[in-house]
């Protein structure tokens, strides 16, 4: 088992712990704000091409993405009022600490593109899906506000496909080239303050 795994597994079990009181509170208003699940999952394409659920919080009313469009933006009228407080702290992703304690995910490593995506752009992801995906990665912090950005144009799904995606695709082939515990560590930081500045 190596250094990286251990650390996941030690501080997804330490955050699954600590983050216990707003798992309670977000289902609460989750369930108050609108109908349905308080789970949303989605097959994603993880470590050598082997597909997951992920797990996120729902933010969007229950039904919605089913066919519709796969990208969401800002002012996106599917995303409920508790859902978009969720997704603008990030809280949303939190339950995705349980996919990195099952070895699914890491807590740094390039985000899980649904299979659509990951087809499009296979031989990339041919290397990126040698490590595990991850919670964030310097595309995730370089696209923190990814949904402003598409809200800005016309066809987002086709900005995000064409524009958006092979820039953080880049980013994503950068850190699996140069990844150590180190820089984990320091994007983990910056994931952090990232999300605090969003806080004040």
């Amino acid at each position: 088992m190596t250094l990286k795994r251990l650390f996941d597994i030690f501080f997804s079990s330490v955050g699954i712990i600590l983050c216990f009181p707003f798992f309670i509170i977000a289902a609460v208003l989750i369930k108050f704000d609108s109908s349905g699940p308080v789970l949303f999952t989605q097959e994603r394409i993880g470590k050598n091409f082997i597909p997951f659920r992920i797990y996120k919080f729902r933010t969007m009313k229950h039904g919605a993405g089913q066919n519709d469009p796969k990208i969401t933006i800002t002012g996106d009228n599917r995303i409920t009022r508790i859902g978009r407080l969720l997704r603008k702290y990030k809280i949303d992703e939190l339950p995705q600490l349980f996919n990195v304690l099952k070895g699914e995910m890491s807590f740094v490593g390039p985000r899980p593109e649904i299979r659509e995506y990951v087809t499009l752009f296979k031989a990339a992801y041919v290397k990126l899906l040698s490590i595990r995906p991850g919670i964030t990665d310097p595309a995730s912090i370089c696209y923190s506000n990814e949904e402003v950005l598409l809200s800005h144009s016309d066809n987002w799904e086709d900005n995000y496909r064409k524009t958006v995606l092979p820039e953080k695709i880049k980013l994503s082939l950068h850190y699996v080239d140069n990844h150590n515990l180190i820089t984990d560590m320091q994007l983990i930081i910056r994931t952090i303050v990232k999300t605090s500045l969003r806080i004040e």
